[in-house]
């Protein structure tokens, strides 16, 4: 799960790529990076942190040129601990290219030893970003053979690396002496969109970003989002250039972004996020009233800060009281997103605190996006049960997560969900501590996420119902992951034990 950035200016860029940077955070914590261009020279600077924490004046000032790109990012594939792994990632040939994705590879493996073996590249890290950077660069050196690089070769060989790529990426890249490109895979998995700005001199600035926020925040109208399999060049002299270079487009967005991940004053592909969770919220409200007797509810309270649409249009429909019953410390990151189920568990009591008497005896219903490991919503049950709760009643906006996300998500394997390999709901509802548990159903999400754009003709929901929609998931592949997983966790503790 990354935050991604480029921008084409007639002015120097770089204070305009963190604050895009710092409208993104929320889409990864772990490490930042921003890279531009001056004439045909890269300046870099990226590290391990928060943004508002990795660069300084210094490196600010060191990040001359009017184009650039940048990267928030929580790792899904490489060393969540290393910042060689942080982005944007550079490869030398040809031209000159530096990439930062938002994604994940599926087949990053077999990629691999294709680089190899074949091509002839070497790959630095562990990252399937870096792996998808030199299949780019490989076939862009095929495209141009030589030659001076044009709008044919450029949409060829992204043509050429569809082909060759399967998973989810969107894509910002910067080739030295040739401008800005920015790509989505075909099924649009991670969602990207292009704004534009009149600049003094009359020129049209360009942003590319991961959600209409970034844009929206850095004062550039939304223009329209990058398709599935699009290319979109922005050459050196500031024309805009754009191609559709897949000829296997089946549009497919991830519906976990309008479920958690978006901002909710983000649009993607049409739909507002805000939107989406206030109708999950009126679906939610009728698998409440098949299962919950209403007079036995109190009070509807939300857990900060993504499920409060939902649960305050859940409310509204169902004619209950809304409160406010926690406080959350906005100095604490997602706990979703943090890496350590122990430094999660520790984390709920430092990011959220009960206000008792919004609880004392009350029956509450408690309101959260989704339920994934289940560590956060326990603890939040014993909270609201120490605060003087009656009775705790649980609902989660999302159905029950049962299978991995392979397509850039750090969801965890089965065996970690807590509604994994096919568990049912009342033991659930026993190991979180809650009276009740009513989840979403996937109808009713899609109802209420795809109602609001019906020319979207699908959405990958592949963690609630296990059909990955790039059809090339298979058991052994889940199974390599959740062994890779395990090695990680080995060789961490290993790490700390040497330490």
């Amino acid at each position: 799960m990354c935050g991604i950035v480029a921008l084409y200016s007639s002015s120097p860029v770089n204070q305009r790529l963190y604050d895009a940077l710092l409208l993104l955070q929320h889409r990864g914590q772990d490490a930042a990076g921003i890279c531009t261009i001056d004439g045909r020279t890269f300046h870099m600077h990226k590290a391990m942190g928060l943004v508002r924490d990795v660069f300084r004046t210094r490196n600010m000032r060191d990040l001359i040129g009017n184009c650039g790109i940048g990267q928030v990012r929580y790792p899904t594939q490489g060393n969540a601990s290393s910042n060689n792994e942080s982005q944007p990632f550079y490869v030398n040939a040809p031209y000159g290219i530096v990439m930062a994705h938002n994604g994940n590879l599926t087949n990053a493996e077999p990629l691999l030893w294709e680089l190899y073996d074949h091509d002839r590249r070497h790959i630095n890290t562990t990252s399937d970003s870096e792996v998808l950077l030199n299949v780019f660069a490989n076939e862009l050196q095929v495209a141009t053979q030589g030659k001076h690089l044009d709008e044919d070769s450029l949409f060829s060989a992204v043509s050429s690396m569809h082909k060759r790529l399967k998973g989810a990426y969107a894509v910002v890249a910067m080739i030295s002496g040739h401008g800005l490109v920015a790509f989505r895979d075909p099924n649009g998995l991670r969602p990207l969109c292009i704004g534009t700005s009149l600049a003094e001199d009359g020129s049209v600035d360009y942003m590319i970003a991961s959600e209409s926020v970034a844009l929206e925040g850095s004062e550039f109208k939304f223009l329209r989002d990058v398709q599935p399999g699009e290319c979109v060049w922005i050459d050196e002299k500031g024309v805009f250039h754009s191609k559709q270079c897949s000829d296997n487009v089946e549009m497919s967005p991830c519906i976990f972004e309008f479920v958690y991940l978006a901002r909710p004053d983000s649009t993607l592909d049409g739909i507002s996020v805000y939107a989406s969770r206030l109708r999950l919220g009126e679906e939610l409200a009728k698998e409440i009233k098949k299962q919950i007797p209403l007079e036995e509810i109190d009070v509807v309270m939300p857990i900060p800060d993504s499920s409060r649409p939902a649960a305050a249009q859940l409310a509204k429909t169902l004619g209950l009281e809304y409160r406010e019953g926690f406080i959350k410390n906005r100095y604490v990151g997602r706990t979703f997103i943090m890496p350590g189920q122990a430094i999660r568990k520790k984390s709920v009591r430092q990011k959220l605190n009960a206000i008792p008497v919004e609880f004392k005896d009350k029956n509450v219903l408690l309101v959260d996006d989704s339920i994934v490991r289940g560590t956060t919503i326990t603890e939040i049950v014993k909270m609201a049960r120490q605060s003087g709760a009656k009775k705790v009643f649980v609902a989660s906006g999302a159905p029950p997560v049962r299978y991995p996300n392979v397509y850039g998500i750090d969801m965890p394997t089965a065996n970690e969900l807590i509604a994994g390999n096919g568990r049912d709901v009342e033991s659930i509802r026993r190991e979180i501590g809650a009276d009740a548990l009513v989840y979403q159903t996937i109808e009713g999400m899609l109802r209420a996420v795809g109602g609001l754009n019906p020319e979207i003709p699908r959405f990958d929901c592949s963690c609630f119902d296990g059909d990955y929609v790039t059809g090339d998931i298979s058991q052994d592949y889940l199974a390599l992951i959740e062994r890779q997983r395990k090695a990680a966790k080995e060789a961490k503790k290993q790490q700390e034990k040497e330490d």
